[in-house]
């Protein structure tokens, strides 16, 4: 009896210790460390950063740009029947339009084959000129079509003429010395000048320039006619005319303007 309750008592401490210990097991938690999350990084394709670049930001200049006609200035070096100087000058108004101007003197001698008369002059032209070149960035070149009015005032000496013989039997008569002065004579004409400038040192310009010529008024002296008109050229063609000159000029800058040249963007391609 006495053995059966010590085992009875044994049983029911050992029950209660594998109780407990389940309880225990039971009711402990484990916690874990949480490590934050990385956020997501998007990679951008190199298509969407080529065409996140800035745009690119040009500065374009304006001023004045006064210059001198080297072919008429040094052909009297080489032709001793010509003297004359010509000024040129333009104004950059917007991008692509400059208000042009040139003022000149001539003197020239025209030797024909009935007479021999010497014109002697001023004149000045006035118009614009529109820039067909488009330039890159920091280019300052021109390729340019303008219009221009043309107005003279000079005065003719008659040197010496000769008389038409029709039947020169007897051959040609002499010339006759007249030296007849006219003054006050004058004519006014309109052009087509087309011409191109290049830049070649900092300000520094070259150009070479045509014009196409149609003489609308001329007076002429009494007896004969106008042979040469300073600025217009030779009449030898009636009313139509041609002119050229080769420039050589310098820039002044008075103000700049900025424009934004929009970068150019790729279409992305279509998934």
């Amino acid at each position: 009896m006495k053995h059966t309750l010590k085992y009875f008592f044994s049983s029911c401490l050992l029950f209660s210790m594998v109780l407990v210990q389940a309880q225990e097991t039971s009711t402990t938690t484990v916690t874990k460390e949480t490590v934050p999350a990385k956020p997501k990084t998007e990679s951008v394709k190199p298509e969407l950063q080529e065409a996140a670049k800035p745009d690119s930001i040009k500065t374009d200049r304006y001023g004045l740009r006064i210059g001198v006609d080297l072919y008429k200035l040094t052909r009297g070096l080489y032709d001793k029947d010509y003297k004359g100087i010509e000024i040129t000058g333009d104004f950059r108004l917007t991008k692509k339009y400059y208000i042009a101007a040139e003022l000149g003197f001539e003197d020239k001698t025209t030797d024909d084959d009935r007479l021999n008369s010497t014109a002697t002059g001023t004149y000045i032209k006035g118009g614009f000129d529109y820039n067909l070149y488009q330039n890159w960035l920091d280019m300052e070149n021109l390729i340019t079509i303008g219009l221009r009015g043309g107005f003279s005032t000079f005065s003719q000496d008659l040197n010496s003429y000769k008389i038409y013989n029709p039947n020169p039997y007897w051959g040609e008569q002499p010339s006759i010395i007249a030296d007849k002065k006219y003054n006050g004579l004058t004519a006014g004409w309109l052009e087509v000048a087309m011409g191109i400038k290049a830049k070649v040192f900092n300000n520094v310009f070259v150009g070479f320039g045509v014009q196409l010529k149609m003489l609308v008024a001329n007076t002429k002296p009494d007896g004969f006619d106008n042979l040469y008109i300073p600025g217009f050229n030779r009449t030898y063609d009636g009313s139509f005319g041609i002119g050229f000159n080769y420039t050589v000029s310098y820039f002044i800058p008075i103000y700049k303007k900025k424009i934004v040249i929009p970068a150019i963007t790729k279409e992305q391609p279509k998934k």
